[in-house]
């Protein structure tokens, strides 16, 4: 059975917020570390039947990029979530809150 690991390395500051997020992957096209300003990952817990999330950005971030960032999750949500179920009105409705929350960000 073929195994993949993606791993992240969090650089604190003297408060204890990322300064820097490095990550790398076994399936990664480029070897070695690459940098990324944020990253959220949720991992369901089927026994207690709820997510557990981290959600990590670095304190250099721009907050119109970390907003941009959420929409395009919550986005790729919208297709997973198509893909994993069929349920083509949650995908709908999901698509639709991104479209709104992308108006609200021209404004």
């Amino acid at each position: 059975m073929k195994k993949s690991t993606i791993n992240f390395t969090v650089e604190l500051d003297q408060n204890n917020v990322p300064d820097k997020i490095l990550w790398e992957a076994t399936d990664k096209p480029e070897p070695g570390l690459s940098e990324t300003k944020a990253i959220s990952v949720a991992l369901w817990d089927h026994t207690q039947k709820n997510t557990l999330r981290i959600d990590l950005w670095a304190k250099d971030m721009p907050v119109d990029e970390m907003k941009r960032f959420y929409i395009d999750c919550i986005g790729g949500l919208a297709q997973s979530a198509l893909n994993a179920t069929g349920d083509e009105y949650i995908a709908h409705e999901i698509n639709d809150l991104c479209s709104r929350l992308v108006k609200h960000l021209k404004q």
